[in-house]
């Protein structure tokens, strides 16, 4: 019996100690993915990409995610389904192919997937990792959001953030794609962001879903005022759910040769060269004719996915993420986005959108996007049929839309945040 009892209170001190080591772990992930790499490459900017087994990504440990299959790639190829024009074909392969700065130390082997690494002192410890990763919430007062919620505005006029937008409303939208030209705006404080991006959105204007991809400058999550690819999402207005990249369960990479977080290379800068990325969202489908049109209900491309660079599909978000979001987009926007507590204040922050210059179509030395497409469920991949511009406060964060001589309109956004018109 005294050595039932001995054995049984050995056991009980094991148990303690790997749950003990389990709770001071559960949150780091630098201690997860050097564990776990199969290879890791230092990149000339001082990160460290893990190449981790495409089954053991951290993504998989969502509730709702616990028994998901991994859709190694869309059921259905878009890239070579969309109808495109002639003159669409041909610029897809002349577009300017920017790369990652990982890249050129190495390689991820197939069947893994890269991970920049992040490091455990840039925000992943103490009461903030919770809230780790997932854009910053605006605070309203209950009578507030009851009018807001009730709004048809979707999603426009958040209290600290401040938007230079191209929309579209009023369908359903299966997928939004963009060119966006790549730069480094200045950031000036720790807590504030500056993105580039295309998103999708459904639902009210303080619980609505959203996913998007594009280019941040975000010191926060990312630890340095870098440009790095991104992806998002949320499915309640970012109060309790959503994440930048990884750094949350939620979106399934499939891709081995994209890092979500990794800096992007080279960069647009005003004198030389312009440089762009495309980025693709979309939810593949399939049109049956038998005997009458319907949409193809396989329920693997329920799933959202994001492409970049015309040809490599990084990953999705599976659709039991969402609730509005599930079906269809509500509304697409184009362009940039500034958080800052300082947004609508003053002094206003000095944080930039897009190059952190007032638009410019003349010498293209402001942010733009290019090559706006929407999809829609007949399949075709096409230009909005109605679209309109925003932006919260013009003085500091402007817009313009081009349609002059050129062969499809283009759109212009950006500005310094703090100048003489903007104290």
């Amino acid at each position: 019996m005294g050595f039932k009892w001995m054995f049984v209170l050995l056991l009980e001190i094991i148990s303690t100690s790997v749950s003990s080591r389990f709770v001071e772990n559960e949150y780091s992930k630098e201690n997860f993915q050097e564990s776990h790499a199969i290879r890791s490459i230092q990149s000339e900017d001082g990160d460290i990409i893990d190449c981790i087994h495409i089954y053991k990504q951290p993504s998989l440990d969502h509730p709702s995610l616990r028994n998901h299959k991994i859709q190694l790639a869309p059921s259905y190829d878009l890239t070579k389904k969309t109808k495109k024009s002639f003159t669409e074909r041909n610029r897809d392969s002349s577009e300017t192919v920017t790369t990652q700065l990982w890249q050129r130390s190495g390689s991820c082997p197939e069947g893994t997937i890269p991970i920049r690494r992040i490091e455990e002192n840039n925000g992943t410890k103490g009461d903030v990792v919770e809230k780790y990763g997932r854009k910053k919430l605006a605070s309203f007062h209950d009578n507030e959001k009851k009018q807001l919620n009730e709004s048809k505005m979707l999603n426009l006029l958040q209290r600290n953030h401040s938007v230079a937008i191209l929309l579209t409303l009023g369908f359903a939208y299966l997928g939004a794609k963009g060119d966006i030209k790549v730069w480094t705006p200045q950031v000036e404080l720790d807590d504030e962001y500056s993105t580039s991006r295309v998103d999708l959105r459904s639902g009210p204007r303080l619980d609505y879903d959203a996913i998007e991809s594009g280019w941040a400058v975000n010191p926060s999550v990312y630890g340095d005022r870098q440009t790095r690819l991104y992806v998002y999402w949320t499915a309640d207005g970012s109060k309790r759910t959503g994440c930048f990249d990884l750094t949350c369960p939620g979106f399934i990479q499939t891709s081995n040769q994209i890092a979500l977080g990794a800096a992007i290379y080279p960069i647009s800068n005003p004198t030389g060269l312009p440089y762009q990325i495309t980025v693709y969202i979309y939810k593949p489908i399939s049109i049956k004719y038998d005997p009458v049109p319907f949409l193809l209900s396989d329920p693997n491309t329920s799933n959202w996915w994001v492409q970049y660079g015309e040809r490599i599909n990084i990953g999705y978000w599976p659709s039991d993420l969402f609730g509005m979001l599930r079906a269809q987009a509500e509304t697409v926007q184009w362009g940039g986005e500034v958080y800052s507590s300082r947004v609508g204040t003053h002094p206003h922050t000095a944080t930039g959108m897009g190059s952190g210059r007032f638009s410019d179509y003349i010498m293209q030395s402001s942010g733009y996007i290019k090559r706006m497409r929407v999809l829609g469920n007949n399949m075709e991949l096409k230009f909005p049929q109605w679209i309109n511009i925003y932006t919260d406060e013009y003085n500091c964060y402007d817009t313009y839309y081009f349609t002059d001589y050129v062969e499809e309109p283009e759109f212009y956004y950006g500005g310094p945040g703090r100048n003489y018109k903007c104290p």
